[in-house]
Order: structure tokens, then C-alpha cells, then sequence
């Protein structure tokens, strides 16, 4: 029979091939659960999209809440594919990772619910702004995780990455792109004021700085993918350690470049470390002289040149189709798999 608690049925998940076990409460899908015990498995965006979490169900019975088909085909749920963030147990689970990470797991922090209040908003670019808030205790996270923002009252939740370094504050930053009919992104320029209450959900994410690696680092990133980038640039500028760095950002046109005066002290600063922006559609009056063209198109040529020796740990994060185009450059350019970390910011539907 499975566990009873508080009135809820609890069932027994058992992930192979690592042969971790933990409980899962019915209508509390498989990846909420692994969160709740501090059991980090592969995942990105929960909410179905992404196949992050995909695995494969050896045994037990399961429903699967709504999900996209791009991210779990029909062919493959038809033999046994699930998505963790999607399923619901209805029975002992025995669970196959087709993707873990024993660093990730090693590293699992429990999610927890943190009280917040926003206590500035800045203008980076045009359309990008720098939140700022203060928990009411501090989080401990990895740099390049996220944690879930909501609005207290509005229903309203989205996932943004922490931009500043995890240093045992109350203090977070995050950079994030504006959308004119984003439920969130779109509050940032008036309705959303110093002082308003926010709750903060996590840690999450998979995509963070590994320590202590040798080889060079590759980051590359658009939009708020900055956020995370600039987390694990920092975090590694904090540790002490040196390695080759290069950094590959994408945007259309000067207007949507910031941070360009921190990044040249970097370079002053730092014995191997290269910041290269790429404009994919530069305007007249931007008297640009340095990369243009699609941020993969510049990062193929720039890898293909510099020939950097060693193993690289690659880290991506930005649009989805961003991702895609960059990956396979980067597993052309000898990036082993177990050593490309990224982070799709897919589009929210909650």
C-alpha cells in the first residue's frame, strides 16, 4: 500500500540508473516532488515545452497533465517517454534518466518559497531593464539558476534568472527583456513600483557554473540571456580560478548592447578573456566595426580561428531558436556533451 501523510497518498519514485528514491503525493507531478526533497534532476522550462526532463517510464502508472508535442512527439509517448514535469503518479514509479548530471545531484538544493520586496527598476536598453529585490531570508543557489517570480493577487508567475553572484545575501538582480504584452515584463515601467511584494520560488535550473574545471569556458547568450551569463562570469571572476573565457552575445543593433564598459575593465582585468558582441542587423548610425552577422554564425568562425586548446565547457542561454542554431556549432567545435550546458527561455503559459 503506499504512504499516507496528512490525507494525501504518497507513492515511492525509484530513478535509475542512479537508484535514487523519493515520495511523490498524487496530483503533485514527479519533477514538483523531486524539487520539494532536493532532488536535482535534468530539467528547464516545467512546463512542458522544453523535453528537458524527458525520461523513460520502466513501470507504474502514470497520467501526463498538458504538454507540447514538440517537446514529447506522440510516437514517443507511445513507448513510454514522459515528461517529469508533466506526470502524475498513480502508483510506485520506477523512472530511467535518459539525462543526468552526478555533478547536478550531488549539488541538489531544496526549493523553498521565499517573501520579497522590489526595491529598484533600471533601464539597461530600450527594452531590457534590471530588477532588484530583497528577500526575507537568504537564497542559496548556484550561479546561473532561477527561481519563479510571482505577483501576489495577479496569478501572475515567471521564471527569471538571478544575474547577480550567489554570496549569501538577501539581494538579488535580474536582467530581463520587456514584451508589450508580457504579463510581467510589461509592469516594469510603471506599474511595478519600489516597495511591491513578490514571492520567490527556488532555486531551479541545471545550467549553472561547474567549478574547477579545466579548459576553456564559452559563453554565449541573447537578450536576457545575459542574466544567468553574467552570474557565472562573475561567480567565476569571485572564485579565483583562470581559464580561457570567451563570451558571445547576440543583439540586432547597438541600442541593444549594455554593460560594455564592465566588460572592457573584464578584459583589462582578466589574463584570457574576450567579450564579442555580434549585430545581426546594424543600423546606419551605429558606426559599428565589430562582429556581425547571427550570434552562431560568429561564434562558428571565432571557434573555428582562435582554436582553443583544451576541453570547453560551453554555457548558452537566450531564445529558444537561439539555442538551437548554437548547439550544434558548439558540438562541431568538439564540445563534449556531458560538458554543454544551456538554459531555452521558452515562452510562458502560465
Amino acid at each position: 500500500m503506499p504512504e499516507a501523510k496528512e490525507g494525501r497518498v504518497l507513492h515511492t519514485v525509484r530513478f535509475e540508473p542512479v537508484g535514487v528514491e523519493m515520495t511523490v503525493a498524487e496530483g503533485e507531478t514527479v519533477l514538483d516532488a523531486a524539487f520539494r526533497q532536493g532532488i536535482a534532476v535534468m530539467h528547464g522550462c516545467k512546463e512542458g515545452q522544453c523535453s528537458s526532463c524527458k525520461s523513460l517510464l520502466i513501470d507504474g502508472d502514470v497520467e501526463m497533465k498538458k504538454y507540447s508535442t514538440f517537446a514529447l512527439p506522440d510516437y514517443e509517448r507511445e513507448s513510454h517517454h514522459i515528461l517529469l514535469c508533466r506526470t502524475l503518479a498513480f502508483s510506485d514509479l520506477t523512472v530511467e534518466l535518459l539525462n543526468y548530471d552526478e555533478d547536478l545531484m550531488r549539488r541538489s538544493m531544496a526549493v523553498s518559497e521565499y517573501d520579497a520586496t522590489l526595491t529598484k527598476i533600471s533601464a539597461l536598453t530600450h527594452d531590457i531593464r534590471l530588477l532588484e529585490v530583497e528577500l526575507s531570508r537568504p537564497l542559496s543557489f548556484w550561479a546561473g539558476q532561477y527561481v519563479d517570480l510571482t505577483i501576489p493577487g495577479s496569478g501572475i508567475t515567471r521564471s527569471f534568472s538571478m544575474a547577480s553572484t550567489p554570496n549569501g545575501q538577501r539581494k538579488l538582480e535580474f536582467v530581463i527583456k520587456k514584451y508589450p504584452n508580457g504579463a510581467f515584463s510589461s509592469q516594469l515601467d510603471g506599474a511595478l513600483k519600489p516597495g511591491a511584494r513578490l514571492v520567490a520560488k527556488g532555486p531551479y535550473g541545471t545550467c549553472f557554473r561547474r567549478e574547477e574545471q579545466p579548459g576553456p569556458m564559452v559563453l554565449v547568450g541573447g537578450g536576457s540571456g545575459m542574466s544567468p551569463l553574467w552570474a557565472i562570469l562573475n561567480d567565476h571572476v569571485q572564485s579565483g580560478e583562470e581559464r580561457p573565457i570567451r563570451f558571445f552575445y547576440g543583439a540586432r543593433s547597438r541600442r541593444d548592447l549594455f554593460y560594455l564598459d564592465d566588460f572592457a575593465e573584464l578584459e583589462d582585468k582578466l589574463p584570457d578573456f574576450r567579450f564579442i558582441p555580434a549585430l545581426s542587423n546594424a543600423e546606419p548610425g551605429d558606426d559599428w566595426s565589430g562582429a556581425t552577422g547571427l550570434i552562431h554564425e560568429v561564434l562558428g568562425r571565432a571557434l573555428r580561428e582562435q582554436a582553443l586548446a583544451g576541453e570547453i565547457d560551453a554555457y548558452t542561454c537566450g531564445p529558444t531558436p537561439m539555442i538551437d542554431a548554437v548547439i550544434p556549432v558548439l558540438q562541431m567545435a568538439g564540445v563534449a556533451p556531458e560538458r554543454l550546458y544551456f538554459d531555452k527561455f521558452t515562452q510562458a503559459v502560465r
